[in-house]
């Protein structure tokens, strides 16, 4: 298995550790670099990941409501409430009665939503496609099959 290139964690011993073999540690140093580049491309538009995760499925057919949202994104319901009320007073979402549960609410971007979403997404591709440009097509097409299976294990 290789090791970490020659950067200055390595350089100072740090990329010799037992981490650089923890699939745990591995995920979370990709995840931040990720978000990192992610949250600096969608900067520009306004949003952070979390508000671009909730803006892009409320853009879908799906209508999601905040507790699908929640369980989704694997975060507390209240962090949901706060990615929507800044969402909504922006005028990108809106909250509306789920035809199914009248306890609960649906989230559904509006049109000027859908159209910072196109945007967003566009600046979102690029960033993904800077932080995993070491990997080939094929690489990144079996890396997402293999995190899908760990995001969404089989119930």
């Amino acid at each position: 298995m290789s090791k970490p290139a020659d950067t200055a964690a390595s350089r100072a011993g740090l990329g010799d550790s037992v981490l650089t073999d923890d699939l745990s540690f591995l995920l979370a140093r990709a995840n931040a670099l990720s978000l990192a580049a992610g949250n600096a491309a969608l900067a520009e538009h306004g949003l952070r990941a979390r508000s671009y995760s909730v803006l892009a499925l409320s853009a879908t057919d799906a209508r999601p409501s905040q507790r699908e949202l929640a369980e989704f994104l694997r975060l507390d319901p209240s962090q949901v409430v706060a990615l929507v009320d800044d969402l909504q007073s922006r005028g990108l979402v809106e909250r509306q009665p789920d035809p199914t549960d009248r306890r609960a609410n649906v989230v559904v971007a509006t049109d000027e939503g859908r159209a910072l979403f196109a945007v967003a997404a566009e600046a979102a591709r690029r960033s993904e496609a800077g932080v995993h440009a070491d990997l080939s097509a094929d690489e990144r097409d079996q890396l997402i099959l293999l995190l899908r299976r760990l995001a969404f294990p089989a119930d």
